[in-house]
C-alpha cells in the first residue's frame, strides 16, 4: 500500500522528468489538497497509508497537472491577501501583481475621509473587490463582469468570504454595468492587456486554460485600458482615483493617453514588488 510521502515523491519524479520545476511542492498541494490536509500535515502523517480509490483520485490529478492545467484550477482555490478564493476556468487566476494593486488603492484611500463607493470593472473571481471590502474604509463596493459565470464564481467568493453587505455584483460590459449617474470615489481594475501577438509566447497553463477574454486586450494590448481612461471621468468624483494594472511595456503610452484625455491629474505609474512597471494611478482633476 502506497504512503503519502513515498507517494509525493513518486510524483515529483514524475514532473521534473516532464520539466516542472516546483515538482515536489506541486506534488504535495496536490496530495494534501485531496485529503483535506495542510500541507504540513503531510509530513506529520507521512506514513499515512492511500487506499486504491485515493490513489486513483491523486493519479487524476497528477494527470490533470501534466496537462499543464494550473495547480489553482485544480485544488479549486487561490490565496489573495487576506483572502482564500473558490477559483475554476470561469476566472483568471489572481496574481501578486493584483495584490500590490489592491495595497496601492487601500493606502491612497487610508488618506482621505469619506470614501463613499468603490467600482472594480471585470471583477472575475471577485479578488479585487472582495478585498477592497474586507480591509478598505470604503462605504460599498461595486463589483461587475461581462461574464456571468464570472459573477458567478465572484459571489460565492463573496459568501465564503462573509463581505455580501458590502459588495454588489452587476452584470455587463466595463461602464455598461453601472448609471449613468453613478459616481465612485474610486475606480479599480485588473483588465485584459495582453497583446494578441503575445498570446503564442504565453505559457501553456495561461493560454491554454484561463479564459481568453480575461487575458487580451486587442493587438497591443491596450484597447481596454484606452477605454478606461476615456470613460472614468463620468464616473468618478473630483479627486477620485482610476487604478488600473497594465503590463510591463505600456507605462509611456498609458501615461500619454491619460494626459491625453485632460480629465486627470497626479498621473503616475507605480511598480510590482520586482520593480516592474505594472499600475496606472491617476486622480480625476478637481477643477
Amino acid at each position: 500500500m502506497e504512503r503519502a510521502l513515498e507517494l509525493t515523491r513518486k510524483a515529483a519524479t514524475v514532473f521534473a522528468e516532464r520539466g516542472f520545476t516546483n515538482g515536489r511542492l506541486e506534488a504535495e498541494l496536490l496530495l494534501a489538497g485531496m485529503l483535506g490536509l495542510k500541507r504540513l500535515d503531510l509530513y506529520l502523517q507521512h506514513d499515512r497509508p492511500l487506499d486504491e480509490q485515493e490513489l486513483s483520485q491523486f493519479r487524476a490529478l497528477i494527470r490533470r497537472r501534466l496537462k499543464h492545467e494550473p495547480l489553482q484550477y485544480i485544488l479549486g482555490t487561490a490565496a489573495f491577501r487576506q483572502l482564500e478564493l473558490k477559483v475554476d476556468a470561469r476566472v483568471l487566476i489572481p496574481r501578486p501583481e493584483t495584490e500590490v494593486l489592491v495595497g496601492a488603492v487601500l493606502a491612497w484611500s487610508a488618506g482621505r475621509e469619506g470614501n463613499g463607493a468603490a467600482l472594480d470593472v471585470g471583477t472575475g473571481s471577485g479578488a479585487i473587490a472582495l478585498s477592497l471590502a474586507r480591509e478598505g474604509s470604503f462605504e460599498r463596493v461595486v463589483a461587475t463582469d461581462v461574464s456571468s459565470d464570472a459573477l458567478d464564481v465572484a459571489r460565492a467568493n463573496a459568501v465564503h468570504c462573509g463581505v455580501t453587505d458590502r459588495v454588489e455584483f452587476r452584470h455587463g460590459s466595463l461602464f455598461d454595468a453601472v448609471s449613468r449617474d453613478d459616481v465612485f470615489a474610486a475606480i479599480v481594475s485588473n483588465p485584459p492587456y495582453i497583446a494578441e501577438s503575445e498570446r503564442s509566447s504565453l505559457a501553456s497553463e495561461v493560454r491554454d486554460h484561463e479564459p481568453a477574454t480575461a487575458l487580451f486586450g486587442g493587438e497591443a494590448g491596450l484597447d481596454i485600458i484606452g477605454r478606461l481612461v476615456n470613460e472614468a471621468p463620468s464616473h468618478l468624483e473630483p479627486g477620485g482615483l482610476l487604478a488600473l494594472e497594465i503590463g510591463i511595456s505600456h507605462g509611456d503610452a498609458v501615461l500619454q493617453h491619460v494626459q491625453q484625455a485632460g480629465a486627470y491629474e497626479n498621473a503616475r505609474i507605480e511598480l510590482d514588488l520586482t520593480g516592474r512597471p505594472r499600475m496606472l494611478l491617476a486622480e480625476r482633476s478637481r477643477t
